[in-house]
């Protein structure tokens, strides 16, 4: 069913529809995307009930700035944005918003000064047999910065394209590529710093 709401969310009569701010065209957005917003949120690392709130927050912004939509891309990718200022702007009211990002550092200690590994990545397929992979995994994701977060779950969990990506988040494709590496990097870091240990 969103799949095919999705479909007429491209047609300009739809788009003046919206900006109008016609109920039946609002209610089909509303339907479409909340449930989509509410996993995105959970994505974030936010509790069901600050997700909900999160998703709230998304629907009242967008009903106040829906007339300012020009169609120049998808409404998703409009709706999106919405949700990562809101995200972004909870984190930094809850004092949970890091911009410091030392990754590098941490990858640079795997290493010895030839260019060894002194501390090589966990065998996959051990890992993947022996460890609780998914409460690990959203653990880890739960303590990524909130723009590493929301691009890696665009990306790996909504399965957004990086353009969408890139206009949800206001950046540059290669700063996407910036965020998705540290992102995948701290996750291993945090997995294998949790999960089974080499012998």
């Amino acid at each position: 069913m969103a799949i095919q709401q999705e479909q007429n969310f491209s047609a300009p009569e739809f788009f003046a529809h919206l900006i109008k701010r016609d109920k039946s065209a609002i209610e089909k957005v509303v339907r479409a995307y909340t449930e989509h917003l509410y996993r995105g949120a959970l994505g974030l690392g936010f509790s069901p009930d600050a997700a909900a709130e999160v998703v709230q927050s998304v629907w009242v912004t967008f009903f106040e700035v829906v007339s300012n939509f020009e169609g120049r891309s998808h409404i998703r990718t409009f709706i999106f944005g919405i949700l990562y200022n809101k995200a972004s702007e909870m984190r930094k009211d809850q004092g949970r918003y890091d911009d410091s990002d030392p990754i590098e550092e941490v990858l640079d200690r795997r290493f010895d000064s030839n260019g060894h590994w002194l501390r090589p990545p966990v065998d996959p397929e051990q890992f993947m047999i022996t460890s609780q992979t998914m409460e690990l995994i959203n653990s880890c994701i739960d303590r990524l910065p909130v723009s590493q977060r929301m691009a890696f779950c665009l990306k790996e969990i909504d399965d957004h394209g990086s353009k969408d990506i890139c206009n949800i988040l206001g950046v540059s494709v290669t700063n996407l590529g910036v965020l998705l590496f540290r992102a995948k990097n701290r996750l291993r870091e945090c997995i294998e710093s949790k999960g089974p240990k080499q012998a």
